[in-house]
């Protein structure tokens, strides 16, 4: 009897210990795809505007990516390639900086998820039922665009939805003329109210540029919603147009230069 009792208790604790190795297999199962799922993870960052100006990081080539992140911030700190993804600008209207090297813009579309089906699910005619009041009311919809429709952040009072968006064809913006425009060049849009600033952009004075130094090289210009916010751009109480970003920290200083008094330029120089 004692010797059935030992065979069954031996049958048990090496039930038990195939049951803890079980366990521990799947443990180790588990903590390799976890590590996996992390290593495959998508590195994102923002190159202008958080929130509407995502890359995902990828490598071009053998150790180089297309876009370096800031750990700290989550904006782009340096690109691999400048080009990526871009296409050609277009012509523009006037005669501008544009003229003197071949410029590139990264389209604006793929940023806007919703834009392909707002002119075919909503906004066809059908439903909802089309109005074409320029007048500020109420919205039922995009909320999450525009928090109060009656109270737009944009033009202090004197515009509103339907000076920028065509009211017929809801994915394009409109002209003076009411000539539809593209989301992808927002810059013959915006230079309707904002004359002097688009001349300045058109001259490379306002707006980012990044590419080749020679005034003659291919550039790729920064387009005016990549880093303005067109329905937010008063920010509230700030009255600014551009939404403050994190800063990053100060370099650090080169080995051997313990402050930045070499930044000063003595008289003696």
């Amino acid at each position: 009897m004692q010797m059935i009792n030992r065979t069954e208790h031996l049958h048990r604790l090496q039930g038990m210990a195939i049951t803890k190795m079980n366990q521990l297999v799947l443990i180790g199962a588990l903590a390799a795809g976890s590590a996996l799922a992390v290593a495959a993870e998508e590195t994102i960052c923002f190159e202008s505007r958080k929130g509407s100006s995502e890359v995902t990081k990828t490598e071009i080539a053998e150790g180089l990516p297309n876009v370096k992140c800031s750990p700290r911030a989550g904006g782009v700190l340096w690109w691999g390639d400048p080009f990526d993804g871009t296409e050609a600008m277009g012509k523009m209207p006037v005669e501008a900086d544009y003229s003197k090297g071949e410029a590139v813009v990264k389209p604006r579309a793929p940023q806007l998820s919703f834009l392909p089906v707002c002119g075919v699910a909503c906004h066809n005619g059908t439903f909802p039922a089309e109005n074409d009041d320029p007048n500020p009311r109420k919205l039922v919809m995009h909320g999450d665009v525009v928090p109060d429709a009656l109270n737009l952040q944009h033009g202090r009072g004197g515009i509103w939805c339907l000076d920028c968006h065509h009211s017929d064809t809801r994915n394009k913006l409109v002209d003076n003329f009411g000539n539809e425009v593209s989301f992808d060049e927002p810059q013959k849009l915006c230079g309707k109210c904002h004359g002097p600033v688009y001349r300045d952009w058109r001259d490379g004075i306002h707006g980012k540029r990044i590419g080749e130094w020679a005034s003659t090289g291919k550039k790729r210009w920064w387009v005016c919603t990549e880093c303005h916010n067109p329905h937010d751009v008063q920010q509230g109480a700030r009255n600014r147009g551009y939404a403050q970003l994190i800063p990053e920290r100060a370099p650090i200083l080169p080995k051997g230069i313990y402050n930045k008094d070499h930044e000063g330029h003595q008289a003696a120089h």
